[in-house]
């Protein structure tokens, strides 16, 4: 199995092969979460007041706490990516999950949606009037991130090490960041360490189904993946996959170094991504691996 990876320790040691950017799949709701959190550190948004013609807030949206579906119960869903027709439009996804009609009252459970997210990305866009692709320079620039871009077209996946079988990104709702395994420990560890987003890592438990996985302890804050992993203590980042590649990227604060990890395997399987995050994030030197 191939797998990229890249580990930062808190002295500032970067190690990992060399690796093209990759789709980051729901780490992406990482940085939409940061990006969104940290406009409300600028007074430009409230995340707790009630979002126009809804109950939910942003806050509800960014935790998975609005009660609202997803789109991957829907059969048209699959079907129309089976068949190669059109990318949907928001629209169309909101048409297929309406956003007015919840499964259950807001704040009440934790639910996992890509349509929440999308909501944010919207939300984010109105209240800063840039696009998501121009908005990711607040956060990558300072850091000299170069690999991250939002992915926006089927030849943005055509040369992967993983096949994509002319996967358009557009099926991901609330769009797909792409980068390198570097950059992505980069970009967590710098989220993670800023005074006007530590909001986002207050988190409440979740019952999970974790079966293959290795997590002991499950919660989620605002965009972050925050629990437990046996022996090796917190985990916080998000995994993320696609119908081709899974990646995980997280902070282990208890591990020796206080590593930030990033792995990214083939195959749509996030159990694979977050137990090698494991072993690395558990190796006491620094290590990566690029293998077959």
């Amino acid at each position: 199995m191939t797998v990229f990876t890249a580990r930062l320790t808190a002295d500032g040691h970067l190690t990992g092969a060399d690796a093209p950017p990759l789709p980051w799949w729901s780490f992406s709701k990482t940085v939409i979460a940061a990006l969104l959190v940290g406009a409300a550190a600028r007074g430009e948004v409230d995340l707790d007041s009630p979002c126009p013609g809804h109950e939910w807030t942003l806050r509800d949206l960014l935790g998975h706490r609005a009660g609202l579906g997803d789109y991957f119960a829907v059969p048209a869903y699959h079907r129309a990516i089976a068949t190669g027709g059109p990318i949907w439009t928001p629209a169309d996804f909101l048409r297929v999950v309406p956003p007015d009609k919840p499964d259950t009252p807001p704040g009440t459970r934790f639910a996992y949606s890509n349509i929440g997210y999308l909501l944010a990305r919207q939300a984010l866009e109105t209240v800063t009037g840039q696009p998501l692709a121009a908005l990711l320079n607040r956060l990558t620039a300072p850091l000299g991130l170069t690999s991250v871009r939002l992915a926006q077209t089927a030849e943005d996946f055509a040369d992967l090490p993983f096949p994509a079988g002319g996967y358009h990104p557009g099926w991901v709702a609330h769009g797909c960041l792409m980068g390198t395994p570097s950059d992505a420990v980069r970009l967590l560890r710098a989220i993670l360490h800023d005074p006007a987003l530590t909001g986002m890592q207050i988190a409440l438990p979740v019952d999970a189904n974790v079966a293959g996985r290795p997590w002991t302890e499950t919660g989620y804050g605002l965009g972050l993946m925050i629990g437990r992993v046996g022996p090796a203590g917190r985990a916080i980042g998000h995994s993320g996959g696609g119908p081709f590649s899974a990646n995980a990227v997280y902070a282990f604060p208890d591990c020796p170094g206080t590593p930030v990890v990033a792995t990214f395997v083939a195959g749509g399987d996030e159990a694979p991504a977050e137990h090698a995050a494991l072993r690395m994030a558990r190796a006491l030197k620094p290590g990566s691996r690029h293998a077959t």
